[in-house]
């Protein structure tokens, strides 16, 4: 199965990275800078914006895990579209690493993270746009999936392998915490590149710790 991933160098996108080389996936990073890619590997060095569907045609599954800058969130949505126009056609897959913004904390679906009165007001702009990025997928003719870490994404978290999932409402373990490490989350998107089960929706992943 060949796969590559739009930002291979970020957080989320080098645990993947190192998830689908251990897994033994053909995998392509995708990124501005080639010299920051350690790993033996194919690179393509491209900004996303300039990335078209014949650069991601050949892959089985391409993941985004494209993070916007504090000061240009608005990236989610207008990067979000151009990926979306250069799928529009192709029958391979777009995997996109959302945020925990957009799920919801109701049985009827009508109050998400962000519209909770303690969400922080600094991830606000991040949330909403992600949250148009996803809603701009559901309205896609793409084979996309949008996946939503818990509230808490923990970058220096372990490995356990171990994740519970979801749909669309946070995950809450015993404890009442909402909690996933990259590590943990970059396994959930490996396995369900290798065996789909979600497409053209979204899921959610939390740690079994």
């Amino acid at each position: 199965m060949k796969i590559a991933i739009i930002g291979a160098t970020g957080k989320a996108g080098n645990k993947i990275l190192k998830e689908a080389i251990a897994a033994g996936l053909d995998t392509t990073a995708i990124v501005r800078n080639s010299k920051k890619i350690a790993e033996n590997i194919p690179v393509i060095e491209k900004d996303i914006m300039d990335l078209t569907a014949d650069d991601v045609k050949e892959f089985d599954t391409v993941v985004s895990a494209f993070g916007a800058p504090v000061g240009h969130q608005e990236l989610h949505v207008t990067i979000g579209r151009h990926l979306i126009d250069i799928f529009t056609g192709l029958d391979n897959r777009l995997i996109v690493v959302g945020g925990a913004g957009s799920l919801y904390v109701d049985p009827d679906k009508k109050i998400r993270v962000m519209d909770t009165p303690d969400f922080p007001e600094a991830f606000l702009d991040t949330a909403t746009n992600q949250g148009k990025n996803f809603e701009d997928l559901q309205a896609s003719t793409i084979n996309w999936t949008f996946v939503s870490p818990s509230a808490f994404f923990d970058v220096d978290g372990p490995r356990t392998g171990k994740y519970s999932k979801g749909e669309d409402h946070l995950l809450v373990n015993e404890k009442g915490e909402s909690y996933v490490s990259y590590a943990d989350f970059a396994v959930a998107i490996i396995d369900e590149i290798k065996a789909p089960s979600h497409i053209k929706s979204r899921f959610t992943v939390a740690s079994n710790n």
